[in-house]
């Protein structure tokens, strides 16, 4: 609207070319004021706010801004009379009265205009046009800051609750497809909850907008602010989690027969692991003597229950008790194959123990011959020892241990040069016996 033109009310008269300058700034800051009064009434919000069954917030403060718009019109109305008025006595005039001057200033300085008390409804005041057009300015500014907040919102949330809404139509009907009900799913209720959320937060948003508008902090311009949108994110990032969830559910009636062959296979592998581990058990007990060998457990029973139930699943298309059945089958049967393996890495032991024994002794016993020192009759005597420890059924595999030790430390006996190093063995043969 128009600038504040504040004037002192006393002070002397004014001269022709002040009456001129104080009546062409009225005059614009008159057209100002019509121009955004005509604004305000054919403001899209206001017409909103007039038509609309308005709660909370918005129905106090839009109440309080219509006496103030209908206030603001009987104002602009004494501003046209008292401008009129002035006009009037200026004329055409080249070189008017003084006493026609001693009016003017009194009526544009001074309290010359009769306008209802703002804060004493029924009674009458009389103030300068400068204080007349400075209440004009202040209850525009209040009355376009609700119409222009009512406004924002209105064109704001409504519009993405609804898109929002037939998203939520659209993964309703993928979650029915996919057996995602209320009581029957957490995702179901969860959609629901959104649901009942979505038709509260629009009918809330309709009837009282200004409950869901931000203001800007500090002095800002009318309708400075923005939309709380936090209850709508809220339920869009809700929405968004069951969308993932009936993809998922999706997703494991595509691939919910190929998932069910490799928890199949990965079972059957764990079975034979297994198995083969409870043959070399009883390899291991008769072929190794005074070795403590773990037991064997027996099939995953179960798992295997477990996998007949998601079969189960499958068949009757429960989609969704298939896909958290499938992802913790995955997780458990892999364990269990992983258990398998270790099971049999610790049944063969022993015997991979005895295999690394007879690979040394026969080792060493192919450096001694390298060397012609093959046939020393100690070492073929503990060659022998040795060979029969490994060689024997069941074997003592801590005695064939330490006779392989005693055939090695003779070796070393033999081959060591008199006056050599201090233990008796050249450096580069006793490496060769490690």
């Amino acid at each position: 609207m128009g600038d504040d033109g504040a004037a002192d009310p006393g002070g002397p008269v004014m001269d022709r070319e002040e009456v001129d300058r104080a009546l062409a700034r009225l005059g614009a800051e008159h057209e100002a004021v019509e121009t955004s009064l005509y604004a305000l009434q054919d403001h899209a919000g206001r017409r909103l706010l007039e038509g609309a069954e308005l709660t909370g917030v918005t129905k106090e403060r839009w109440a309080r801004t219509e006496e103030a718009v209908s206030l603001l019109w009987t104002y602009f109305d004494a501003f046209t009379a008292a401008l009129d008025s002035a006009r009037g006595l200026r004329g055409e005039s080249r070189w008017p009265a003084p006493g026609d001057l001693a009016e003017l200033t009194a009526r544009l300085r001074g309290p010359a205009v009769a306008v209802p008390a703002a804060d004493n409804p029924g009674s009458v005041e009389r103030i300068t046009l400068a204080e007349l057009v400075a209440r004009m300015n202040a209850w525009y500014a209040r009355a376009l800051d609700t119409v222009a907040a009512a406004d924002s919102v209105w064109s704001a949330l409504p519009a993405r609750i609804d898109m929002l809404s037939a998203e939520l139509q659209r993964i309703r009907s993928l979650a029915h497809s996919v057996g995602v009900r209320p009581g029957e799913h957490p995702a179901g209720d969860e959609l629901e909850q959104v649901t009942a959320e979505l038709t509260a937060l629009r009918a809330e948003v309709v009837a009282d907008p200004l409950a869901f508008w931000v203001p800007a902090g500090g002095s800002s311009a009318p309708g400075g602010g923005r939309p709380d949108t936090v209850r709508y994110d809220r339920a869009a990032r809700a929405l968004e989690d069951v969308r993932r969830e009936i993809d998922a559910v999706l997703q494991v009636r595509q691939d919910a027969e190929q998932r069910l062959m490799r928890l199949r296979d990965v079972l059957s592998r764990a079975d034979r692991t297994l198995a083969e581990a409870r043959a070399a058990r009883g390899e291991v007990l008769a072929k190794i003597a005074a070795f403590e060998v773990p037991a064997v457990s027996g099939p995953p029973t179960a798992l295997y229950e477990q996998l007949a139930l998601a079969a189960e699943h499958r068949r009757h298309a429960r989609w969704h008790r298939l896909s958290p059945l499938l992802e913790s089958l995955e997780e458990r049967a892999d364990e269990e194959l992983e258990r398998a393996r270790a099971s049999l890495t610790a049944v063969t032991a022993p015997l991979a123990v005895r295999a690394e024994l007879r690979g040394r002794l026969d080792a060493y016993r192919a450096r001694l011959a390298r060397h012609g020192a093959a046939d020393d009759p100690l070492l073929a005597e503990r060659y022998d020892a040795a060979r029969r420890l490994l060689w024997s059924a069941p074997c003592d595999l801590r005695a064939a241990e330490q006779a392989v030790q005693r055939y090695r430390e003779a070796a070393l006996e033999v081959l060591a040069p008199p006056g050599g190093p201090a233990d008796g063995e050249p450096a580069g043969r006793r490496e060769e016996f490690r």
